[in-house]
């Protein structure tokens, strides 16, 4: 396979056929990018690659399974043969199972584990593998404020979250002792409308939905491009309800799990039930069909912002934005208490 290298950077969006994944490569489409799309579904992949080439950019769909290191690998093979040298590499796939603990089957646990968090693994050990012997590329890791403060009806995505936040510090701290060139960054994003709340296996009464405020996954994709154009960082937080959870969380996790034990079922369930018939990404993608397509968004346009003053501050970071964490920390706290 004969290279179409151009001076356009490369870039890989593993999870790209829906959500922040989807959002992420039409903005790297926008830059008139080679974007190499990572995913399942072939309605996404093909949705996916039309917004990419609209927006101006080059696309390559690739449908493989993230939990599968073997497929990863060729697929990072392939995009070098295609466009040559990767630049940037994202890491977004995920699937999730919503139900209490008790209610989740070991295989579903550790189908969950192999995709949210292995997947990261895998495609990372790709993209140093290729990046590493060059001494220059980055690779971005999507993560989420559940990333260092669990919650209820999501032990599986939290655990695989905390994991991946572990392994990029490790990670982190050994490049930096190789003095290597390859940078790692992480994004910690906040509640999201994409469509895994419509494609989620969900064992709750009710519909299931983002603890809001929820963004809308531009906002996330903005923040995935500009931590990709700044590396150095070891990591963004998206959306003042991120900063508001983690310094809660630092400052006085106990009172958070007992706030949490109270709203954290109500919170994460609309008043609608639960739809008997919705598709479901565990074990098979939910747009495997060429006519299906999700798209970037899910059902909460309505409630989803457009910007994160948030995204902003942690961006120009500095003791502005550590005083803001922590001075909405002990509000969120103060009024926690008051209740």
């Amino acid at each position: 396979m004969v290279s179409t290298r151009t001076s356009n950077p490369v870039v890989v969006v593993t999870g790209a056929s829906g959500g922040i994944g989807r959002a992420v490569a039409r903005a790297y489409g926008y830059r008139r990018a080679n974007v190499a799309l990572i995913a399942r579904g072939e309605g996404g992949l093909d949705g996916a690659a039309h917004d990419v080439e609209a927006e101006g950019g080059t696309a390559l769909a690739l449908a493989i399974d993230v939990a599968d290191p073997e497929q990863v690998e060729a697929a990072a093979t392939e995009v070098e043969q295609v466009f040559g040298d990767i630049d940037v590499w994202v890491n977004v796939a995920f699937t999730s199972v919503f139900a209490p603990f008790a209610e989740i089957s070991a295989e579903e646990y550790k189908r969950v584990t192999e995709v949210t968090y292995l997947g990261y693994v895998y495609g990372t050990m790709s993209a140093l593998r290729h990046m590493n012997p060059r001494g220059h590329g980055t690779i971005v890791q999507v993560g989420s404020a559940l990333a260092y403060r669990g919650i209820p009806l999501q032990s599986a995505y939290c655990g695989s979250k905390h994991a991946i936040q572990g392994f990029h510090e490790a990670l982190r701290c050994e490049l930096l002792h190789e003095r290597s060139g390859v940078r790692v960054t992480m994004v910690q994003m906040p509640a999201v409308n994409t469509p895994q709340f419509s494609w989620v296996r969900s064992k709750l009464p009710n519909h299931a939905q983002p603890v809001p405020p929820i963004f809308q996954p531009e906002v996330a994709a903005r923040a995935v491009v500009y931590a990709a154009d700044h590396p150095a960082r070891r990591e963004y937080w998206v959306g003042a309800s991120t900063a508001v959870t983690l310094a809660a969380n630092a400052i006085a996790p106990g009172l958070l799990d007992r706030y949490l034990a109270r709203t954290g079922y109500r919170s994460q369930q609309t008043d609608q039930p639960h739809p008997p018939h919705q598709p479901e990404n565990l074990y098979e993608p939910a747009d495997r069909d060429e006519d299906r397509d999700f798209g970037a968004h899910g059902i909460f346009d309505e409630k989803a912002k457009n910007r994160s003053a948030q995204l902003w501050a942690s961006q120009h970071h500095g003791a502005f934005a550590g005083a803001v964490g922590l001075l909405a920390g002990g509000v969120v706290i103060a009024r926690t208490l008051r209740r």
